[in-house]
């Protein structure tokens, strides 16, 4: 029997409470990448991140409008996921900090979409944007895969605000 609770309402969830609560859920850590209308590839590290669907194969990324290259993502009809390996912990870093030149000096390739993907790469996927909506203080971004590249190796975790490594038994 199932109890639709006391009718009182609950107390609102504070913003620290929800980045707790959601840093128990291990993720695994992506690079979201882009081009500029001069073809400068821009990107930024992403956690939120998920498939939603296998026909057609869709995912999603959720970016914060307060990211500085949010209009890029708006403006693009295509978008790049690069999936980083244990050992790329210092990209994940480097693109989460703001006002540099993420790219600078970095391996990378276009790919059959233009999209700039990462050379070693735990997987990169090319995405078309197929839907992007506003939720809250985020935008939604849902894309179709329309290329993959898959490599060998172990993912970069993140979880309780760390970055962490997959221990296998």
């Amino acid at each position: 029997m199932s109890r639709e609770g006391s009718g009182r309402q609950p107390a609102p969830v504070t913003s620290d409470e929800f980045r707790r609560a959601c840093g128990r859920f291990a993720t695994g850590v992506t690079i979201a990448s882009v081009l500029d209308d001069q073809g400068m590839p821009h990107g930024l590290t992403v956690s939120s991140f998920t498939s939603v669907s296998l026909e057609p194969p869709l995912l999603l990324i959720c970016l914060g409008h307060g990211v500085t290259s949010i209009d890029l993502f708006r403006a693009a009809g295509y978008f790049g996921i690069n999936i980083l390996a244990e050992d790329q912990q210092p990209l994940a870093e480097r693109f989460a900090r703001k006002g540099e030149d993420r790219f600078n000096g970095l391996a990378w390739h276009a790919g059959a979409s233009g999209v700039p993907l990462l050379d070693r790469a735990l997987a990169t996927i090319e995405c078309a944007v197929r839907q992007r909506f506003t939720s809250g203080d985020h935008d939604i971004f849902v894309g179709e895969m329309v290329g993959m590249e898959v490599s060998e190796g172990e993912p970069l975790i993140h979880y309780g605000s760390r970055y962490r490594r997959l221990e296998l038994d």
